[in-house]
């Protein structure tokens, strides 16, 4: 009976945690345009732009060496209706890669360029939060190319089309800026908890 109302309790806490309209999966789905641009070391490049002190252009091992990696468990929520819970990932916190920038008191938002021609955008507010992360590990392992690979934004608390795989660029700016999905009607923002699958 004990083990029982103890498993009852987890069953519970672990729905606490799942948004309206979305459903548990224990699969990691893959979503994304149809394109997977392939992973080169010696030819990638990462940048950061616009409304900033400091640009940056790095290759890999110069992107990976920015700062001492994070690691973190953070739940997925696909706007598509399927929650993962408990992912694993690895990488920098954008936090300190906006220090490591410095964003001049223009920056309001920030358009995340992909690797697949994907473009999203954020409020600089909502990436400064302590668990956002620019992600080149899943399950302690390089990020594989299916999710994203070999890097991706993660954005826990928001819908996951704004943990932009592939990524590539990123533009610090004063004005917003739809990407791929808000210019086809998404929200600008898209918070699990408010349902803000839609404009």
């Amino acid at each position: 009976m004990q083990r029982e109302n103890t498993i009852d309790r987890m069953v519970a806490a672990r729905r606490e945690r799942v948004p309206p309209g979305q459903k548990l999966t224990e699969k990691f789905p893959v979503l994304d345009l149809g394109v997977k641009p392939k992973f080169h070391e010696a030819h990638w490049r990462f940048t950061v732009e616009g409304e900033i002190a400091h640009p940056i252009d790095l290759g890999w091992e110069a992107f990976t060496g920015l700062h001492e990696r994070t690691q973190q468990t953070s739940d997925f929520h696909c706007v598509t209706t399927w929650s993962k819970l408990d992912v694993a990932w690895g990488g920098i916190r954008f936090a300190e890669l906006a220090q490591i920038v410095q964003p001049t008191p223009a920056a309001r938002f920030v358009i995340m360029h992909c690797g697949d021609g994907y473009t999203t955008n954020l409020a600089l507010d909502d990436l400064l939060a302590e668990d956002v992360l620019l992600a080149y590990e899943l399950d302690g392992a390089p990020l594989p190319l299916e999710h994203g690979g070999p890097v991706r934004m993660v954005v826990p608390k928001l819908y996951a089309w704004k943990s932009a795989k592939f990524l590539r660029r990123l533009v610090f700016q004063a004005e917003d800026e739809p990407g791929y999905w808000e210019e086809r009607g998404y929200h600008h923002r898209g918070d699990p908890w408010q349902e803000e699958r839609y404009s």
